[in-house]
């Protein structure tokens, strides 16, 4: 190693002479290869050769020179190009300039491909535009951006879109080429360019055929061809406009042909919004939902029509006296107009949850207009638990009640159904006329869930009863053994007073045959319940008696208790006044001629005749046994009295029984409030109360503040002394 010489390369000290003509010839070289390539002569050139040129003169220090030689070519050379576009006649403008676009692509690869070192090196540090962003550029001065050409293409690109608007066949990879082109030469030639005019032209189009549409079409046909134009933009921006223009573009037809005639077509005479709902126009009213949720305030505008619409009609609905005569009818009426815009609200208006709280408002609303709307849903209830759910099936029983339950929930005075409700489960489960246990028990269960076991505790305690009193009748015949003979056989259910309707005791003198019967039972049960008071609830019995009449015929007569009285009467006596058998019996006179026009006056069920012949009882009246009564039934029902429409006198007594027993339930909730919140103003307190109830009723503010008098005298409140509507609460 210590062997070898030492080398040294010593630095070339004398400077390289250039060609002062070479930055020159070599461009001259390049200049002719960039017009063959413009020229489509291209293959006869040596890529790799004019590479090294160029390569050559950024190396020497030409690349200003090299970059402004081909500013100045291509500029020259677009010139020309576009002087021949501005030459194409008709149709083939668009095509010549596609064809043109087409060809400045291919050489400003070529050309990129040859300047590549230039775009690496030279165009970075001297902070020149890239070769084929110089090249989009000039095109788009030259050539789109002259005056001749720029005017031109706008209008011929407009026009085509107004012929395809109005159904002739366009050719659309054309306009996605020359809509292509524009884009690539950037967002702001697109929207300058293009853009911004195409949509101001669509505006105008639309705003001129919407006028047009919404003075000779219905709603219907309108919306039709509305969505059709939507469509058709979306379509026309997927096939050859940029995808951003969409939104743009549908917010013009939205705005023209939707939001400017929104409210004549909501109101539209013969055919807008009211009468697609009258009419169940589930595709048109889908329609207009769909096509209105595209601008603001569409949904809400459909929303406040229909509202309106529900309410004028339940309005009409629930004040109309002819109506109001029949409960079950009227209560029907309620579910199937439900049904109704429920099946609209699902089918044409996406289950939308808005349309649905708009609904049950309205219902609310004009439900609570008729304030026996309680009483009548609870006489439907009685009709179906008694007759009208017969032979359904368990899953149709379950939908039946839940559609009550729905109605029940729209109900302010839910107490007030909660009376009435009592008072005919009474008479189903005391005359063995309900259709179906489970069902009567299903239905309390959904009121439990529904308002609590406060609501429905007295009701439950009515089915134990009913139990009970089967087992007790057992215990009392097997008490009784041989004691029982051949007499008469009694059923009796004893009632728990807080659990039932309060009714009065009215007087009636059962027949003899009866009476021991009833004593030896009181005597049971008194023995066995200590403590305990039994009174006869005469007035809400049934029996069934034999008899046989004039011609030997026998029949079963199924009679209330009353009716019972009076007919074993006719065992002594062939005839009987009216005075004789309302002193035999002591049933109160409106009761006791109640029971004698359904025995005798009531054709095919007449098993007692009169004297004088009338529709009334009058006390002056000869009662007898009609001989001549016939049926084709063994089996005979008379005059059961089911659930009907309470008299005046009736509702006003309901009412205030009503209204004395919110008066606890108001206290109570004043108390609970006062003793967590220890003082509050007089408002605040009105306002808690009536949040407090709302689930069983709406307290009257009058009310409220005699219950809040009547605590302060009883010393639960008192007034603050500097603040009178201040309230504290007393320990």
């Amino acid at each position: 190693m210590s062997n070898q010489k030492k080398r040294s390369i010593d630095v070339f000290k004398h400077r390289v002479v250039v060609d002062p003509k070479y930055a020159e010839k070599t461009w001259k070289i390049l200049e002719h290869a960039i017009f063959e390539i413009y020229n489509h002569n291209a293959s006869g050139l040596s890529f790799e050769e004019l590479y090294r040129n160029a390569y050559n003169m950024v190396l020497h220090k030409f690349g200003e020179r090299l970059y402004s030689g081909l500013v100045a070519t291509m500029t020259a050379r677009l010139k020309e190009i576009s002087k021949s576009i501005e030459a194409a006649q008709g149709g083939s403008f668009l095509e010549e300039l596609n064809r043109k676009w087409t060809d400045q692509n291919k050489a400003l690869q070529m050309i990129r491909d040859i300047l590549m070192y230039m775009d690496r090196t030279f165009v970075p540090g001297a902070h020149k535009t890239p070769v084929h962003d110089l090249g989009l550029n000039l095109w788009r001065d030259t050539v789109i951006h002259c005056v001749n050409i720029q005017t031109r293409l706008l209008n011929t690109l407009l026009d085509l879109i107004l012929r395809e608007r109005t159904g002739e066949v366009i050719n659309r990879g054309l306009m996605r080429n020359i809509i292509k082109m524009l884009m690539d030469l950037g967002s702001s030639v697109y929207q300058e360019d293009f853009e911004k005019p195409f949509l101001e032209a669509s505006a105008d189009f639309y705003r001129a055929e919407s006028q047009q549409f919404i003075e000779c079409c219905d709603c219907g046909d309108y919306l039709k061809k509305a969505e059709r134009r939507l469509n058709e933009e979306i379509e026309r921006v997927s096939h050859y406009l940029d995808a951003k223009s969409e939104s743009k573009i549908t917010n013009v037809v939205e705005k023209e042909m939707i939001a400017n005639h929104m409210q004549r077509l909501v109101h539209m005479e013969n055919s807008g919004l009211v009468n697609m709902l009258l009419d169940d126009k589930y595709e048109d009213l889908g329609r207009m939902y769909n096509l209105f949720r595209r601008v603001a305030n569409g949904h809400s505008t459909i929303r406040d029509v229909m509202t309106s619409h529900i309410r004028n009609t339940g309005k009409q609905l629930v004040t109309d006296p002819e109506r109001v005569k029949n409960p079950v009818e009227f209560v029907q009426r309620l579910l199937d107009e439900k049904d109704k815009y429920d099946k609209i609200i699902n089918l044409a208006f996406n289950n939308d949850k808005t349309f649905q709280n708009a609904l049950s408002s309205s219902f609310e609303y004009f439900m609570n207009l008729n304030t026996r709307s309680p009483e009548f849903i609870s006489l439907f209830v009685d009709d179906k638990l008694r007759k009208g759910l017969r032979g359904l099936s368990e899953e149709d029983v379950e939908i039946v009640l839940d559609k009550v339950m729905m109605l029940f929930r729209y109900l302010q005075e839910k107490d007030v159904f909660e009376k009435y409700y009592k008072q005919h489960l009474a008479k189903r489960l005391l005359s063995g006329k309900t259709v179906s246990d489970d069902a009567e028990r299903s239905l309390v269960v959904k009121l439990k869930t529904e308002c609590g076991y406060q609501f429905t505790s007295k009701l439950e305690g009515m089915f134990s009863d009913m139990k009970t009193s089967i087992d007790t009748m057992q215990g009392f015949y097997s008490s009784q053994g041989a004691d029982i003979g051949d007499g008469p056989a009694l059923s009796v259910q004893v009632l728990t007073t807080g659990h039932w309707p309060t009714q009065p005791s009215p007087p009636c003198n059962l027949p003899s045959e009866l009476l021991t019967l009833c004593e030896k039972f009181r005597g049971f049960y008194l023995g066995t319940h200590t403590g305990r008071r039994l009174s006869w609830q005469t007035n809400m019995g049934t029996a069934d008696v034999k008899a046989t009449f004039g011609k030997g015929q026998k029949h079963e007569l199924n009679v209330s208790t009353y009716q019972m009285c009076v007919i074993m009467l006719f065992n002594y006596a062939d005839q009987l006044t009216y005075k004789e058998i309302e002193q035999a019996t002591g049933i109160l006179a409106v009761d006791l001629k109640r029971c004698l026009q359904s025995l005798a006056c009531v054709k095919g069920k007449n098993i007692l005749r009169k004297e004088p012949m009338s529709k009334d009882i009058g006390e002056n009246d000869v009662i007898m046994l009609n001989d001549k009564f016939a049926s084709k039934l063994y089996k005979v029902k008379i005059g059961t009295v089911v659930a009907q429409k309470e008299s005046e006198p009736e509702k006003q007594e309901t009412r205030q029984r009503v209204e004395e027993d919110r008066k606890p339930q108001i206290e109570a909730a004043i108390v609970r409030i006062m003793k967590s919140r220890k003082v509050l103003d007089h408002n605040n307190l009105i306002t808690d109360v009536t949040k407090q109830l709302q689930s069983r009723f709406l307290p009257n503010p009058v009310e409220i503040k005699k219950r809040i008098e009547s605590l302060i005298e009883r010393e639960f409140l008192e007034r603050d002394n500097a603040d009178r509507k201040l309230y504290r609460y007393l320990a």
